[in-house]
């Protein structure tokens, strides 16, 4: 038998996702995935800052990571054995499959859409608008190297912006699987409101979600879902509403070191199963360390306190220096969490 006739074994994403599927997860089928897109967002400021320049050097040459950097940093953790997914832009992941993709039982993402609520760009103030549907990306050249993406949506109560986001969805849906490209899809939270009260917004996603899917069959529906963590009960209800969906959350801001660790035990003890963390690992001063401490917390090694401790400790031993305090990287500073 040649190599060309060996089985192609399934993925460490894909046969985690079985075991959630028939019923069988345990905490090590949680699975991790590092949001490497931030290019889609940010543009230059992406990688983010070079480790001891000042805030203020930003813009400047010498103050943010380069592009090969970033690559570097994307090459790190496929390599670290840790992560299920990389999810990174079109232009980057091509070039990083072209050389060579370090580790096959790590999968591949691409960055689907780009609504305009993610749109960043230093003095920009588009964020601030209600999201728009677009897309740069362009599946039919994705497809020969790359078969799964992920889609946001971002709903405001906003009547015509709102359909129109899901007419893009839908046209979206159908042509991934004409192509035979599957997706996870990321919901956030509304960036621009009118009109909805702030204690609704968990309860609004967690019915845009449901009622989205609602009319979408299985060959068209998302492998899972990404959510912003709106606290236990809301979690809890999308997670026990639908025990077929297998629910993620998203990182948001970088916090606190225990806002990293917090986030990830809180939402795996109320039914999440997939955690995207983007600026959370970025912008940590070792995120090879951080990331093999979240394994650590979600397999009950560690509490989120001990776990910073140990992370702290790490960093004194590789001679690099925090960002914060010890002292202020154990305080959670996260304002839903804080409120629980």
């Amino acid at each position: 038998m040649t190599s060309h006739d060996q089985p192609v074994l399934p993925r460490r994403l894909d046969r985690k996702l079985a075991s959630i599927a028939a019923g069988r997860y345990t905490p090590a089928d949680f699975i991790l995935a590092d949001a490497k897109d931030a290019d889609m967002a940010f543009g230059v400021a992406a990688p983010g800052p070079v480790p001891g320049t000042p805030p203020e050097g930003r813009g400047r040459p010498g103050y943010v990571r380069t592009r090969p950097a970033y690559l570097e940093a994307m090459r790190d953790s496929i390599r670290g054995g840790l992560l299920d997914i990389v999810l990174t832009s079109a232009s980057n992941g091509e070039r990083l499959v072209a050389e060579g993709w370090p580790d096959p039982d790590v999968t591949l993402a691409i960055r689907g859409n780009d609504t305009t609520d993610i749109w960043h760009p230093r003095g920009a103030s588009y964020a601030t608008h209600p999201s728009r549907p677009y897309r740069t990306a362009d599946l039919a050249r994705i497809r020969p190297f790359c078969d799964l993406v992920l889609y946001s949506l971002t709903f405001n109560n906003d009547l015509e912006r709102d359909l129109t986001t899901v007419e893009a969805y839908r046209a979206f849906r159908h042509e991934a699987a004409a192509l035979g490209v599957r997706h996870f899809l990321e919901v956030f939270n509304p960036n621009a409101p009118a009109g909805l009260d702030p204690s609704q917004v968990g309860a609004f996603v967690n019915d845009w979600i449901i009622r989205v899917l609602a009319g979408v069959t299985s060959d068209e529906r998302p492998i899972f879902l990404k959510v912003a963590y709106n606290g236990a009960d809301a979690l809890a209800e999308l997670v026990e509403h639908d025990p077929g969906l297998v629910v993620g959350i998203l990182g948001g801001s970088a916090g606190t070191t225990r806002d990293t660790f917090e986030l990830l035990r809180r939402a795996e003890t109320h039914g999440a199963r997939v955690a995207l963390f983007g600026r959370r690992i970025q912008h940590a001063e070792s995120q090879g360390a951080i990331v093999a401490l979240m394994r650590r917390v979600l397999d009950g090694e560690l509490s989120p306190d001990a776990a910073v401790r140990d992370y702290h400790a790490t960093l004194g031993h590789r001679g690099i220096a925090a960002v914060r305090s010890l002292a202020a990287d154990l305080e959670v500073t996260d304002p839903v969490m804080r409120a629980e």
